[in-house]
C-alpha cells in the first residue's frame, strides 16, 4: 500500500491562460489550500466590497504554477476565460474535498456504480 500524501496537483486548463505576449499557458500545479488560505481573504477589502471575488483570491493564492509564469496573482485569475476558472474551482473542491478525487460514475452498458480516479484513467 502506498501511504504517500500529495500536496499539489497537476492540472490542464481547458482553454489556458494567454499572456501579453499571446503565449498560452495551459499546464499547471495547484497545492492543498490551508485554513489561512480560506480564511485570510475574507478580510481582503475587495472580497468585503464583493463577494464573489473570494475565488479569485483562494485560486491566487492556491495555484503555483500555469505554464511558464513565476507569479500568480489575483490578476493572473481574473484575466482568465470563465471555463478555466470554472474548472480550477471544480478541481480545487476535488482536491480539497473528502480527501480523494475519486468521482462517481455509472456503466452506460450495464448501469452498474463505481468510482474512477480521473489521475488514473483505466484503474477502478
Amino acid at each position: 500500500m502506498n501511504n504517500a500524501f500529495s500536496t499539489e496537483f497537476e492540472f490542464v486548463l481547458p482553454r489556458g491562460y494567454v499572456d501579453k505576449e499571446g503565449t498560452i499557458h495551459r499546464d499547471g500545479v495547484m497545492r492543498l489550500a490551508t485554513a489561512a488560505d480560506e480564511i485570510l481573504p475574507l478580510k481582503d477589502s475587495r472580497v468585503q466590497a464583493n463577494p464573489a471575488y473570494l475565488v479569485i483570491i483562494l485560486l491566487s493564492r492556491v495555484v503555483t504554477r500555469i505554464g511558464s509564469l513565476e507569479v500568480i496573482n489575483p490578476k493572473v485569475i481574473e484575466e482568465m476565460f470563465a471555463s478555466d476558472l470554472a474548472y480550477l474551482q471544480e478541481f480545487y473542491n476535488r482536491i480539497n474535498g473528502n480527501g480523494t478525487r475519486a468521482l462517481k460514475v455509472v456503466c452506460p452498458h450495464c448501469q452498474q456504480g463505481f468510482e474512477v480516479d480521473p489521475e488514473r484513467p483505466g484503474e477502478s
